[in-house]
C-alpha cells in the first residue's frame, strides 16, 4: 500500500514522503479500513513540524481523522457491523494519510450517506470542536455574546452558523476587511478587523462596557491576550489553538477582578472523559449538523496522494477559502 511518511519533524513539504508498506492486519476488535479522503487540519502541520501536543513516534504518518470503507474486520460484533459501510475514522492506529489503516472498531463511525466524501472526511475534528465547545462545555444561553478569534476559519465559520441556529450571537475577529465581509453574509453578527480597529474597543462600544461573557481563541499571542482583556465579570474563555505561535500575555488582576477564566480545550481529552452514550449522542448530532449545512467545511481544493507537496503547502496558506483534502483512494460510490 502507499502512505505519506516522514522520519523527521520539519516543514510538512520537505520531510514528506510517499512510500510502499506492508498491508497491515487486524486484531481482534480492530477493523482495517481502505482510506478514501483525509482532511489537512492545522493540527496535521503543526504535528509534522513536532509542535503539537502529542510528540510523532518516528516515522510516523500524519492525518487525525478522514473517511474510508470498512473491508476487514479483526472480530468481535462491532467490527462485524461496519463491515462494508463508509466511515468517518477517528484517531487511527498509524494516522490517516495512508491507503489502509487500522482503527478499533469503536472509533470507526458509519456516516450518513448523502455526505460527499470530501464533508465525510472532516466529519469529526472542527464539527466536534466547535460543537462542543460551544454546547457542551461553555453551554452559551440565547442571546449572549460570544466573541471569538480566527473567525475565518472553517471552525470559525462553522461557530458563526451554530450561533444563528441556536440563538446566541458571535463577535468575530479577523485580519482582513474582505474576509469580515464574507463572514457577516454567511450571518456574523459582527465582525473586528484588528488590521483597522481595536478589539477591546469594539467591544466595549457593543456590550456598553460590561464585557462578554464567552469567548473562544485560537490565536494566541497579542490577539488571544486582547481577548481576556473583554471578558465580562464571571467571562470564560477557552483556548483551543496557538495559531500565532506566540503565548497569552496578561495582568493577573484582569482575572482576579470579577473572577474571570481562562481555560484550555482539547477535543480528545474531552472525548476521553465522556460516556458511550455522550459520544454516540455528539456523533449523531453532528450528522444531523452537517447534513443540514451548519457544520460542513467549505473545500478548497483536492490533492492526490503524489502530490503531497503541493497539498501541504496550500493547506499552510492564510486566507485559503476552504480546507484542503488528500485524495487516498477513488470516489465511493453512493451506498
Amino acid at each position: 500500500m502507499k502512505a505519506i511518511v516522514f522520519d523527521q519533524c520539519g516543514e510538512p513539504a520537505e520531510v514528506l514522503q510517499l512510500r510502499d508498506l506492508p498491508e497491515p492486519t487486524p486484531a481482534r476488535h480492530q477493523v482495517r479500513v481502505r482510506m478514501l479522503a483525509s482532511p489537512i487540519n492545522p493540527s496535521d502541520l503543526l504535528f509534522i513540524r513536532g509542535q503539537y501536543g502529542r510528540k510523532p513516534a518516528l516515522p510516523a504518518s500524519p492525518g487525525f481523522e478522514g473517511v474510508g470503507i470498512v473491508e476487514e474486520s479483526g472480530g468481535g460484533l462491532l467490527g462485524w457491523r461496519v463491515l462494508g459501510r463508509r466511515v468517518a475514522v477517528l484517531g487511527a492506529l498509524s494516522g490517516t494519510w495512508r491507503e489502509q489503516v487500522l482503527v478499533p472498531a469503536t472509533q470507526a463511525v458509519p456516516v450518513p450517506a448523502d455526505l460527499p466524501d470530501e464533508q465525510a472526511a472532516a466529519f469529526f475534528v472542527n464539527p466536534a470542536t466547535a460543537l462542543v465547545m460551544t454546547r457542551h462545555v461553555l453551554r452559551v444561553p440565547r442571546s449572549a455574546w460570544l466573541l471569538q478569534t480566527a473567525a475565518g476559519s472553517a471552525l470559525g465559520r462553522m461557530v458563526i452558523r451554530l450561533g444563528k441556529r441556536e440563538g446566541f450571537r458571535t463577535i468575530n475577529v479577523v485580519r482582513r476587511r474582505e474576509q469580515g465581509d464574507e463572514l457577516l453574509c454567511e450571518g456574523a453578527d459582527v465582525v473586528v478587523c484588528t488590521a483597522d480597529e481595536s478589539i477591546g474597543e469594539r467591544v466595549r462600544e457593543l456590550t456598553g462596557g460590561a464585557g462578554v461573557p464567552f469567548a473562544l481563541d485560537a490565536v494566541g499571542g497579542a490577539t488571544g491576550s486582547e481577548v481576556v482583556t473583554t471578558l465580562a465579570p464571571g467571562g470564560r474563555m477557552l483556548v483551543y489553538g496557538t495559531l500565532s505561535g506566540e503565548p497569552l500575555s496578561l495582568d493577573p488582576r484582569v482575572l482576579i477582578v470579577g473572577q474571570k477564566r481562562v481555560e484550555g480545550f482539547w477535543l480528545g481529552e474531552w472525548i476521553a472523559r465522556q460516556g458511550l452514550l455522550t459520544k454516540l449522542g455528539l456523533v449523531r448530532r453532528i450528522g444531523r449538523l452537517m447534513s443540514a449545512g451548519v457544520l460542513t467545511s467549505p473545500i478548497a481544493a483536492t490533492y492526490p496522494m503524489d502530490k503531497i507537496q503541493e497539498a501541504v503547502r496550500a493547506a499552510d496558506q492564510p486566507g485559503k477559502p476552504g480546507k484542503v483534502i488528500v485524495r487516498i483512494s477513488p470516489p465511493s460510490l453512493p451506498s
